[in-house]
C-alpha cells in the first residue's frame, strides 16, 4: 500500500521561503512521475510541479523561477523548494505519486 506524508508547511512571511518534503512508502520512486498540486480555499487543485523520472520539470507559470522541485530517489522523497513565498501561493499542498494523494501540508503566506 502507498503512503505518502508530507511536511515542511507553515506560516511565512512574504518574501520568504519554505521547503516542502514529501515522503513514500510502500513505492519506489525511480522510474515514476511525481507531482506537487496546491488548492487554496473555494478553488480548485491546480498543479504546480511536476519531476519526470528523465529529470525534466515543469512548472505552473505563477511559480516559474520561485518554486523547485527535486526528488531524492533512494530516500523515496520528493521536496518542493518556494522561496520569494506571495500571499497568492497560500494553499494546501499535496504531492501526488502513481494515482495516490498525500494528506496535505497547509502553506499561509501573511505578514
Amino acid at each position: 500500500q502507498v503512503q505518502l506524508v508530507e511536511s515542511g508547511g507553515g506560516l511565512v512571511q512574504p518574501g520568504g521561503s519554505l521547503r516542502l518534503s514529501c515522503a513514500a512508502s510502500g513505492i519506489t520512486f525511480r522510474s515514476l512521475t511525481l507531482r506537487w498540486y496546491r488548492q487554496a480555499p473555494g478553488n480548485q487543485r491546480e498543479l504546480v510541479a511536476v519531476s519526470f523520472s528523465d529529470g525534466i520539470t515543469n512548472y505552473a507559470d505563477s511559480v516559474k523561477g520561485r518554486f523547485t522541485i527535486s526528488r531524492d530517489n533512494a530516500k523515496n522523497t520528493v521536496y518542493l523548494q518556494m522561496n520569494s513565498l506571495k500571499p497568492e501561493d497560500t494553499a494546501v499542498y499535496y504531492c501526488y505519486v502513481r494515482a495516490t494523494w498525500g494528506q496535505g501540508t497547509q502553506v499561509t503566506v501573511s505578514s
